[in-house]
């Protein structure tokens, strides 16, 4: 058998066994023994059903999910066949595994970042509704059909539940719980302490809403005096690969030995914690919590 015969008996091999493990995978979550696939498969769909409804997401958890294993086995694959090195096709199987989570997680962080962005204009038209002699639940109301959205999502919800007969103050606890940001969760504090103890509402809600956009353009400022480092801080990241890469294409042969022999191995391994732990390093460094 040649050699060429040989590396694609070998490629078919590898295609073939992904294969059956994912077909194994899927009759054991398709059973009724408590396997650690189903108790994986079970905690991944659950947390995804609770996200999504969190994020206002109409997409099914189970379709995400089993569109999450494809894509880590097609990628899985792909890389195995392309490179050929385990080491790679492992950080590739990790990060087509992982990639979603992080995703997701980073959708999260900009809605809450814009929730946060639209407090101070929503707070002062409840106030405004409050003055010209409206209702706390109409001046939610109202804020929520002016509102943009992230927030309008949220205010609706809060006066559909009030509608439907819960109290006010227990709307506004379910709404930090589903975004729990600071800023948030200070001024639905603020307003049910206010309403709890008899003080001015409004005056309460118009100073909530000005030391929330005198806390969001500090925290604006601070963002851009550390942008530059952030920026630096990541191409230094980047950098190593880049050297490698060009390396690589000057000299093949030997860069070939690092994911091809074990003091290879052992010294890109050495090189990624390295590096991972170099931009943990940075970015604590220069990240400022606000």
């Amino acid at each position: 058998m040649s050699l060429q015969a040989t590396v694609v008996f070998t490629q078919i091999l590898t295609v073939v066994s992904f294969a059956i493990v994912f077909a194994c995978g899927a009759v054991l979550l398709s059973g009724t023994v408590k396997t650690a696939g189903q108790l994986f498969y079970r905690r991944r769909v659950v947390e995804t059903e609770m996200n999504r409804k969190d994020m206002f997401v109409t997409a099914n958890p189970v379709l995400l999910f089993w569109a999450n294993m494809f894509a880590f086995c097609v990628f899985t694959l792909l890389a195995q066949i392309a490179v050929g090195s385990w080491i790679l096709t492992g950080l590739v199987a990790t990060g087509a595994l992982t990639a979603p989570a992080w995703y997701w997680n980073r959708l999260r962080k900009q809605r809450f970042r814009k929730i946060e962005e639209q407090l101070p204009d929503a707070f002062m038209m409840i106030a405004s509704s409050l003055q010209a002699g409206a209702s706390i639940n109409m001046a939610f109301q109202s804020a929520s059909t002016q509102a943009p959205p992230p927030l309008s999502q949220e205010l609706q919800l809060v006066v559909r539940k009030v509608q439907l007969g819960v109290n006010l103050d227990v709307a506004l606890l379910e709404m930090e719980k589903r975004a729990p940001i600071d800023s948030l969760i200070m001024a639905s504090s603020a307003v049910r302490i206010s309403r709890e103890v008899g003080g001015n509402l409004v005056e309460t809600i118009k100073s909530m809403a000005d030391t929330l956009r005198r806390k969001f353009s500090m925290e604006g400022k601070i963002v851009s005096l550390t942008a530059q480092g952030k920026a630096q801080g990541r191409f230094m990241a980047f950098l190593p690969l880049l050297v490698g890469g060009g390396l690589a294409l000057l000299d093949p042969d030997s860069m070939s030995k690092l994911i091809s022999t074990p003091v290879g191995y052992a010294v890109s391994t050495v090189i990624v914690v390295m590096q991972v732990l170099g931009y943990v390093f940075i970015n604590k460094t220069i990240s400022i919590d606000t």
